[in-house]
């Protein structure tokens, strides 16, 4: 097995793992929950998709047992809004919060740290038919839900992410299920409003964290890469700037310092795309400060100087077209491998967005998503030998002891995935996690756990930073 030495990584080091709602759990009409825009969204028929997952829902106690033994010392997963408000807002359902209330007991009861991501990717449907977060009173429902979550789980929880790849439901939001209204006549001006009200509602929670649990900690958790120009030539450079702008700091401009970040808001300017601001916004995004920050990492982006009508290329970056004419142009990057589902693969990119990020906002890291899919054989004994997921994350975490060595303060890394779950993308075939869960696309079997390969690597691993 490949081994890392980890002589500079603090013996405080959050080693972990993540999940989320409506991808591991299942239940997903049970115990009062309402529907989210998830369970609405159309699938393949005769598949068991979002609806049981890895039945986590019902199986937890035996999944939290697995990571205890794994060696995990956090827990990152996601509250699903609808289990406490079926509609979004209103009456509290109860048996939601008592979900919640014993998953976080027994999470803490085998010494693992929960990690509570407030919201990914799973607006409850009730407020998307009235809008969804184009309407502003989705804001003030977030607050409550927010404020909700800190008054039943924050005696027990320290760690809370806001919302989860805001920067990727604004630019891929087809691909999620939050794409702009386009009956609206400037549909890109609607869904920078979108943004503009996530931000706010994001905002809102941190206040009210920092209020409400003075202990707690609380940041926001998008998705960040480096970007790359693809040549030395000064317009492909000005391009990756602008990809950058748009991409990345737009949203940690607003979550660290409270403001536009400058290159974004001339974007949206030229396209009659700017959103209202009502008054106080701006005054309430300046006052939340947030405590870390949080990111996935998967892979980098390579873009080239774009001002003819070929503009939209597929990058590695999550298998999404990305380019804005006149800006920028998405394009493959020779110098680097891609897995089996085409994405481009880029260790040292990681150790580049973690300087990235913190030379620019000198707050604490945790990285909250980074790994490989693969179709995971099962061999004739049983065994699961993902040798290539234990290459990837071992040339990831190799990464991190670099750039805690340039001095980037990291205090913790949860790969994706904890558990085997079903992808956004791909279904359940495309396997993320440490333990195999026993299932198809079209079967769910017997939803039997099984350890992997990289299970007992990452356990290892665990231990010889203790």
């Amino acid at each position: 097995m490949s081994t890392i030495a980890l002589d500079n990584f603090p013996k405080s080091f959050l080693w972990g793992a993540s999940t989320s709602a409506y991808q591991v759990e299942g239940a997903w009409n049970e115990d009062g929950k309402g529907p989210s825009v998830i369970d609405m969204a159309p699938i393949v028929e005769g598949t068991t998709d979002f609806k049981v997952t890895s039945d986590h829902y019902h199986r937890y106690k035996e999944d939290i047992k697995l990571f205890a033994e794994l060696g995990l010392k956090a827990y990152r997963f996601s509250i699903a809004w609808t289990r406490i408000f079926p509609d979004g807002d209103g009456e509290i359902n109860m048996k939601g919060i008592a979900f919640y209330n014993d998953l976080i007991n027994e999470i803490i009861a085998n010494d693992i740290i929960p990690i509570v991501t407030m919201y990914h990717f799973d607006l409850p449907y009730a407020l998307a038919i009235k809008g969804g977060w184009s309407n502003r009173t989705t804001v003030d429902a977030f607050a409550n839900y927010s404020k909700i979550l800190f008054e039943y789980f924050g005696d027990r929880v320290t760690y809370w992410l806001t919302i989860n790849e805001q920067n990727m439901m604004i630019l891929h939001g087809d691909a999620i299920g939050t794409a702009a209204n386009n009956d609206n006549e400037n549909p890109l001006q609607d869904l920078y409003q979108q943004n503009h009200h996530m931000l706010l509602a994001q905002a809102k929670a941190m206040v009210l964290c920092h209020e409400m649990l003075p202990t707690a900690k609380i940041g926001p958790a998008p998705n960040i890469s480096a970007i790359y120009p693809a040549s030395s030539r000064p317009e492909d450079i000005l391009a990756a700037s602008n990809c950058a702008s748009i991409r990345n700091w737009l949203y940690l401009d607003m979550a660290v310092h409270g403001r536009y970040n400058n290159i974004a808001w001339s974007y949206l300017k030229a396209r009659n795309a700017l959103p209202i601001i009502a008054e106080g916004d701006m005054v309430l995004m300046a006052k939340a400060k947030p405590d870390f920050i949080a990111f996935n990492y998967y892979n980098t982006a390579t873009v080239a100087e774009a001002t003819s009508d070929d503009f939209a290329n597929s990058t590695g970056d999550q298998q999404i077209v990305i380019g804005e004419k006149g800006l920028f142009k998405g394009t493959s990057n020779p110098n680097l491998v891609v897995n089996e589902f085409g994405w481009e693969i880029d260790p040292v990119g990681f150790r580049n967005t973690f300087r990235e990020i913190y030379e620019r906002y000198t707050l604490p890291l945790i990285v909250t998503e980074n790994g490989l899919g693969a179709f995971d054989k099962i061999e004739a004994d049983g065994s699961i030998n993902d040798d290539y997921r234990i290459n990837y994350l071992t040339q990831h975490i190799e990464q991190i002891k670099y750039a805690i060595e340039d001095g980037v303060e990291v205090f913790g890394y949860c790969p994706w995935s904890a558990i085997d779950l079903v992808s956004t993308h791909q279904g359940c075939v495309k396997r993320y996690g440490f333990i195999h869960v026993d299932r198809d696309e079209f079967d769910l079997k017997t939803l039997k756990r099984s350890k992997k390969k990289s299970f007992y690597w990452y356990q290892a691993l665990i231990k010889s930073n203790n």
